[in-house]
């Protein structure tokens, strides 16, 4: 179904105020959603409020506050009072900002929170500060290590941002074959998964979503990935969380952020990444391949194109069930 951004966003509001979100909270979620759709990652958009519904029907939301637990001119603990991630990442990013544009340099934790979203929006608050950032989350076992079948970590993102003159160069990634988002989507909408991602609860390779929730995904990149979970893990566990979150709950989220000019110039610096940026452009692609680009820029484009277009295609059975909700 086609929405215009305004209809989107509308629709977006009216359903986190039914689960009870204040106005703030939601301009907070809903700018994160938004973004989400605009660079054509729907399956975190707002299809992730159907999610977040079926969480709080399941356990009704916290009336805990996030509050600060351990803090220092450079650090910060925060307990998520098992809020919602967007919240909890988005007042621990803005507490790193605001130490290492300080200090110099910030690394910040927060945990006993869930869904924390899109590391690559929080890198981009960093970014335009002219910090660099390095961003890593953990979550509920998903995901099995290469070699295995059952899940021991999460889809573990992680994320790096720099700085620049142009466009800020952000690099971030799931370490799963495929994100928890798009196989709740796929199960939504009656799709099956992509062949090789995951596996049913007997460890055999499936497509059907329903099983591969009851069983785990794939990791990305082999031993490689499999080793990069890992240590996204560990640093989730640095954050606060335990050795193994439980489900959808107790996720951990770290932010370590720096002033290029701790090391450098800032000026020499954004222009060195633009020198590099123009490096990797200038890279020959393979035969009848399209030009090189640098990370984020696809992102960038796509978002550009959809608010000039105004213009989102959300799967009807999304929209259908948002309209639900705002109706009860």
């Amino acid at each position: 179904m086609n929405l215009t951004v305004t209809a989107a966003r509308e629709l977006a509001h009216a359903s986190l105020a039914q689960l009870g979100y204040s106005d703030t909270e939601t301009r907070i979620i809903v700018a994160h959603l938004m973004d989400c759709e605009l660079r054509g990652l729907g399956f975190s958009g707002l299809a992730r409020i159907l999610s977040i519904a079926e969480r709080l029907a399941g356990t009704p939301r916290s009336t805990h506050p996030i509050a600060v637990v351990k803090e220092s001119a450079v650090s910060a603990r925060l307990d998520g009072g098992d809020q919602l991630g967007y919240l909890v990442a988005e007042r621990a990013t803005r507490l790193a900002i605001d130490k290492a544009s300080s200090a110099g340099i910030a690394i910040v934790g927060a945990s006993n929170t869930w869904y924390t979203g899109m590391l690559s929006y929080y890198a981009e608050m960093a970014v335009a500060q002219d910090l660099v950032v390095m961003l890593a989350s953990n979550a509920s076992p998903w995901v099995a290590p290469h070699g295995g079948t059952e899940g021991r970590f999460g889809t573990n993102p992680i994320c790096f941002g720099f700085p620049s003159n142009r466009q800020p160069v952000i690099w971030d990634i799931g370490t799963s074959s495929i994100i928890h988002a798009q196989v709740k989507l796929a199960q939504r909408i009656g799709e099956a998964l992509p062949a090789g991602v995951a596996f049913d609860a007997a460890g055999r390779e499936t497509r059907d979503p329903a099983a591969a929730l009851g069983g785990a995904l794939a990791p990305w990149g082999g031993h490689k990935g499999s080793g990069l979970a890992i240590v996204v893990h560990l640093l989730g566990m640095l954050a606060g969380s335990p050795i193994m979150p439980g489900e959808l709950r107790d996720f951990g989220f770290l932010a370590i952020v720096v002033r290029p000019d701790l090391l450098t110039s800032l000026d020499d610096y954004k222009a060195a990444v633009d020198g590099y940026a123009d490096a990797i452009h200038s890279t020959r692609p393979v035969e009848n391949g399209a030009p090189v680009r640098m990370p984020f820029e696809r992102s960038m484009a796509e978002r550009a194109t959809r608010v000039e277009t105004d213009r989102l295609e959300i799967p009807d059975e999304v929209v259908q069930a948002l309209r639900a909700m705002c109706a009860r």
